[in-house]
């Protein structure tokens, strides 16, 4: 057997090649600089044999967190079958389980008049169907996004997406999107915060699109998501769910929910928008689906189905692995209950960070549904706005990332500035996992914050 000297195979020369090689744009790799060679549930083993929790989870694809037995026997029972690999669109046993597995967990009333289109492997691509999807049945163009959204890194995604940094260096990239305020009640971009932050929103929505010199065209779609995920882990009010939905109902706005993020039990419920009860047109669906395997669809009522064959396409939409481990992951969240346990779960762990805020006025704000959570971190020495919120604090949320990763918990950060620890593990957390996981951010938030309380600025 071949052997390789040390500077070549050991972690810090494939983390110096990758430095060397990949571009500026990669992410992740420069918040975790570790080289991970195995995985089982949360736990990620580096090269250099340190084990590490994973509270990342893919952002958020591994449902069933790393190599579930349920996963790998399906990806190994379709190996060994002979499954074809790639059909591009094509019929397959595996294609056909995994939709009636799907519409199963979908609410009846949204399944029973529902189309589902097969998209690129990656949520974004999901999203430009949907995108593209409407504007054909509708004949309209426009589109009506929030605040503090992420849909994805494509032109349309992209331009539906609200993240100022990554769209100024493209020309023209929202020139259709009306932009409206997400309710976010700690940063109330109304400067009320509480139930008015979401309130004045859908006043604000339904009062711009019925104004004939508001300047918004008739638009194709509303897309938003029940909790923004990248955008710090905000949840949407249910009632405000409902007002978006009788909103664009009424005005015949087709509206489109970005469950990417939020779907398969992720948020407490199988699927977000069970919360409130809506129904939306067009469900973008993506990460979980696939079981950790490459895989995007939207599921869509059929009165919108006007496509002409060909009308979006792409090269990996029959990933028949994906659909054999999706399937495994759909059923086995279902079966097993781990929406409930997510809700559950997840309220035991917003409790003891909400108490820990008491202690550490770095906190400034504790949120969530299920095992989507958020911590946003201000500086404690500067004084709040008229809502009651501080100034966000990116240096010392990312010197807590970083001290968490020396204690073997990998977080990472997201919402405005990058200040919010966005805490995703996966629907199989186990008890003590999550006292391990919450000590360790405890130990981690008071290393980094207490000598800001003392007064030594952020």
């Amino acid at each position: 057997m071949t052997t390789y000297p040390a500077d070549l195979v050991g972690p810090a020369a494939v983390l110096r090649r990758q430095r060397d090689r990949e571009s500026s744009a990669r992410t992740y790799a420069r918040s975790f600089p570790i080289v991970p060679v195995r995985a089982e549930g949360m736990v990620v083993e580096g090269a250099d044999g340190r084990r590490y929790l994973d509270c990342l989870s893919g952002a958020g694809t591994l449902a069933l967190g790393h190599n579930h037995p349920v996963v790998l026997e399906a990806i190994r029972r379709t190996l060994d079958g002979g499954a074809p690999l790639h059909v591009l669109d094509l019929a397959t046993p595996e294609k056909d389980e995994f939709t009636e597995t799907l519409f199963a967990t979908l609410p009846a009333c949204f399944a029973d008049h529902a189309r589902v289109h097969f998209c690129g492997p990656a949520g974004t691509d999901a999203v430009e169907a949907a995108l593209k999807l409407m504007q054909t049945a509708t004949g309209r163009r426009g589109l009506l996004a929030f605040t503090g959204a992420y849909h994805g890194m494509t032109m349309g995604a992209l331009a539906a997406t609200a993240n100022v940094a990554v769209k100024e260096p493209v020309a023209g990239i929202a020139a259709d999107v009306t932009r409206l305020p997400y309710p976010y009640p700690y940063r109330c971009p109304f400067g009320v915060g509480g139930e008015r932050s979401a309130e004045l929103s859908a006043a604000y929505a339904e009062r711009l699109l019925d104004d004939p010199a508001g300047g918004v065209v008739p638009p194709a779609a509303m897309i938003l998501e029940a909790v923004q995920g990248e955008g710090g882990a905000v949840p949407a009010p249910d009632g405000w769910m409902r007002e978006m939905r009788r909103i664009t109902a009424e005005r015949r706005i087709p509206l489109i929910v970005d469950e990417v993020q939020t779907g398969v039990g992720r948020t407490g419920a199988f699927w977000a928008v069970e919360h409130s009860g809506i129904v939306p047109d067009a469900v973008v669906m993506s990460k979980a689906i696939g079981g950790g395997l490459p895989l995007a669809v939207i599921v869509y009522h059929e009165d919108y189905d006007g496509w002409l064959p060909g009308a979006h396409t792409g090269t990996f939409r029959g990933n028949t692995l994906a659909m054999a481990a999706g399937t495994a992951t759909l059923r086995h969240v279902a079966r097993e209950g781990l929406a409930d346990r997510a809700a559950s779960v997840g309220a035991r762990m917003v409790a003891r960070l909400d108490a820990l805020r008491a202690e550490l006025p770095a906190i400034g704000d504790v949120r969530g549904r299920g095992l989507m959570i958020g911590v946003e971190l201000v500086d404690p020495a500067a004084a709040p706005d008229v809502c009651g919120a501080r100034p966000s604090a990116p240096r010392t949320a990312a010197a807590v990332r970083a001290a968490c990763l020396d204690r073997g918990l990998i977080v990472e950060l997201g919402g405005r500035y990058d200040s919010t620890l966005r805490l995703l593990p996966p629907l199989v957390i186990t008890a003590e996992q999550v006292e391990t996981v919450l000590d360790r951010l405890a130990d981690a938030l008071a290393e980094v914050t207490a000598p800001l309380a003392a007064g030594r600025g952020a």
